[in-house]
């Protein structure tokens, strides 16, 4: 997961809406939301190379999502997989504070990465590289591969998007979901420079990710209401061949 847009405690209606695009190298194994065998009450995507999830919710009012950081000079080759700390959350029952700071001892095992946990009162966010346990605040905020709210173009861009949705009310998930569909990439003069090759960071800099291997491959959006229920609506794009695949699912929890 390379691109979250979220908005907390923000909207009268809906203290939750998020809306997230997935990257990942096209050739990577992956399975489409749905509830899963081994957890039924885990409703996600399911990236089938290692078995872990980049977004998903519980029935019982949990969610989270993961992005990479970005910082290719500090990789590990045999790092576990970070789509183990989304799933771990997702079938646990402590709180989401203190499932971060479980997390937080064990850390430097994973390649960077920030982690979003929360259920319907309390959100956190967590990074590994400077080991700061976030409380979000209400607001609208976005969260690509560096800090929460670093406002690289294509999180300002998403953010802004959703602020304009939210002051339209224009709400509905597949509306929502349009949003994170823009492959316009950023001017050079505005690139972030985190190590990788020019023509890398501009391909990366568009909030929908397309090339020949690697790219946006699922876009996400939760919408939860303060009454509990919610919308978990995903697109898998149609990628060499595969055909496109978008679910509604609606739970409450």
């Amino acid at each position: 997961m390379c691109l979250i847009a979220f908005a907390w405690k923000h909207h009268e209606k809906y203290p939750l809406i998020v809306l997230a695009n997935r990257d990942e190298f096209y050739r990577r194994p992956t399975q489409p939301a749905s509830y899963w065998e081994d957890h039924p009450h885990v409703l996600a995507g399911r990236d089938l190379e290692a078995g872990g999830t980049w977004m998903g919710v519980s029935k019982m009012g949990r969610w989270a999502a993961l992005t990479n950081y970005r910082d290719p000079g500090s990789l590990m080759a045999d790092a576990p997989s970070r789509g183990e700390l989304t799933t771990n959350f997702l079938t646990a029952q402590d709180t989401p504070l203190d499932y971060l700071k479980a997390v937080q001892a064990a850390d430097k095992k994973y390649n960077g990465y920030n982690l979003l946990v929360g259920d319907l009162d309390q959100l956190y966010c967590y990074n590994n590289v400077n080991h700061n346990i976030l409380k979000v605040s209400p607001g609208v905020h976005a969260l690509s591969n560096a800090l929460l709210d670093t406002p690289w173009p294509k999180a300002a861009k998403a953010k802004g998007k959703l602020q304009a949705a939210i002051a339209s009310e224009s709400l509905e998930p597949r509306h929502l979901l349009e949003l994170m569909l823009d492959r316009r990439l950023a001017d050079d003069t505005d690139l972030p420079s985190t190590g990788i090759p020019l023509h890398w960071e501009r391909a990366l800099s568009a909030m929908f990710i397309s090339s020949e291997e690697y790219g946006t491959s699922i876009t996400t959006v939760l919408r939860v209401s303060y009454s509990g229920k919610a919308d978990f609506l995903e697109y898998s794009h149609p990628i060499n061949g595969r055909p496109a695949v978008k679910k509604l699912y609606q739970l409450t929890f």
